[in-house]
């Protein structure tokens, strides 16, 4: 039998507003409220809702034989309980079937691993914590922000107490080797790595409204097809895709929903697949080798590394500036503004490092789409009078919070200093 792992992300960040050289020491109103509560709910109403109530169908149609799993940022989640609750219901009744599992990840859809191993945990806790809450079970199967992986973050995640992890099925990566086996990251002793099957999982998330394409349009017996002539010895494939692919980047008038709710009938009718959580396979899967993953790996663009997000000089200042500016947040919320911290992990968000992508062709034309400023320089400036902002209430408040522990003030400001320095080069 071959497993067939669903895996949806859904995830929407705070968007800035328009915050100006002279909004600094002005006003902490940084994110625009009414453009974010616009698009999760535009987003709800075209995407989440109405896929979520055909899978639910789906379920019931095959009589729990069809099973997915999600992983939603907290950001997502926080917005959908401020704008669209109903969303968010209906996430948790596709939970109640038994047949939907809900990964971990970090909580605000950050580069943490990258910047403070304290805040990767952090974030990555708190999120577990409230996955059990709403959904009614901890995560077991963890899945990094833009699906990065490397030996050291299996390592973390395996160390957290996952049992799995997801990753990406890149060719630099697996060279010879399948992505539809079940491998061991080199770091880990127990933890197992399900990896995503990127041409199949592209055919539904990139490929599918593309006239162009010689398979246009795509079928359900189709998809089936190629997925029943992989080798017999392929025992998984991992479709792992934006949530929004669904409604949002492919239009209902692609025929995307049409081509999901026949896709699972489709499927099953051949008798090899089977539908399966991720948890589901690291329990009857066993890893058929070792893989080593030394330098992360990511599912985004063709490079499938983290140019993406720190490809070019505004992408690494920035990430530096906030990483640079996290211990006096820190102090900060011990003295009682939690505030600032919880403003801090809104801009760890990867999203705003990705607007500054400088990148061209078909992977400029991805950043282009998803991103809400007229250039990338425009979101770097964005961003650092934001940052400059929060590092000046954040040095006010943190004296107070520990004497023992004395705040530098110059070394998250002189960082700034440099970044808009290097700014001024580009």
């Amino acid at each position: 039998m071959t497993s067939v792992v669903f895996y949806f992300q859904v995830h929407q960040p705070y968007r800035l507003r328009r915050y100006s050289f002279f909004d600094i020491g002005v006003h902490d109103k940084y994110f625009d409220d009414v453009e974010n509560a616009r698009i999760v709910r535009r987003v709800a109403e075209k995407c989440y809702q109405p896929m979520n109530d055909l899978l639910l169908q789906q379920i019931e149609r095959h009589q729990g034989k069809f099973r997915c799993a999600f992983s939603v940022s907290g950001t997502a989640l926080s917005q959908m309980e401020e704008y669209a609750p109903d969303a968010l219901e209906s996430f948790r009744r596709l939970a109640r079937t038994g047949c939907v599992e809900f990964l971990g990840e970090t909580s605000h859809h950050s580069l943490a691993f990258l910047g403070d191993y304290e805040e990767f945990d952090a974030q990555v806790l708190d999120q577990a914590a409230r996955v059990e809450r709403l959904f009614g079970a901890r995560p077991t199967t963890f899945r990094n922000t833009e699906l990065v992986v490397s030996n050291d973050v299996a390592k973390r995640a395996e160390g957290l107490g996952f049992s799995a992890i997801l990753g990406e099925g890149a060719d630099h990566l697996l060279g010879w080797r399948s992505p539809h086996r079940v491998y061991r990251p080199e770091s880990c002793e127990r933890l197992k790595i399900l990896l995503r099957s990127y041409k199949l999982s592209d055919d539904i998330a990139f490929r599918f409204s593309n006239r162009g394409w010689s398979e246009w349009p795509l079928r359900s017996e189709r998809f089936a097809e190629w997925v029943d002539g992989l080798p017999s010895e392929d025992s998984l494939v991992g479709l792992f895709m934006d949530y929004e692919t669904f409604g949002e980047h492919q239009w209902r008038e692609t025929g995307i929903f049409d081509f999901m709710e026949h896709l699972p009938g489709a499927l099953l009718r051949n008798g090899r697949v089977r539908f399966e959580t991720p948890s589901q396979v690291i329990r009857s899967q066993d890893a058929v080798a070792r893989l080593d993953v030394p330098y992360p790996v990511s599912w985004a663009d063709a490079e499938r590394d983290l140019t993406a997000w720190l490809g070019n000089q505004m992408q690494r200042a920035a990430h530096d500036a906030l990483y640079a500016l996290l211990p006096s947040v820190r102090l900060a919320a011990k003295a009682g503004r939690g505030d600032i911290l919880e403003h801090w992990r809104k801009l760890s968000t990867s999203d705003h490092v990705y607007y500054m992508c400088t990148k061209w062709f078909a992977d400029g034309d991805v950043h282009k789409y998803f991103s809400p400023y007229a250039s990338p320089h425009d979101a770097f400036i964005t961003f650092m009078n934001v940052l400059d902002d929060l590092a000046r209430r954040a040095l006010a408040a943190a004296p107070a919070a520990s004497v023992e522990t004395p705040v530098d003030p110059v070394a998250p400001a002189a960082l700034l200093q440099r970044a808009r320095a290097e700014k001024e080069l580009l």
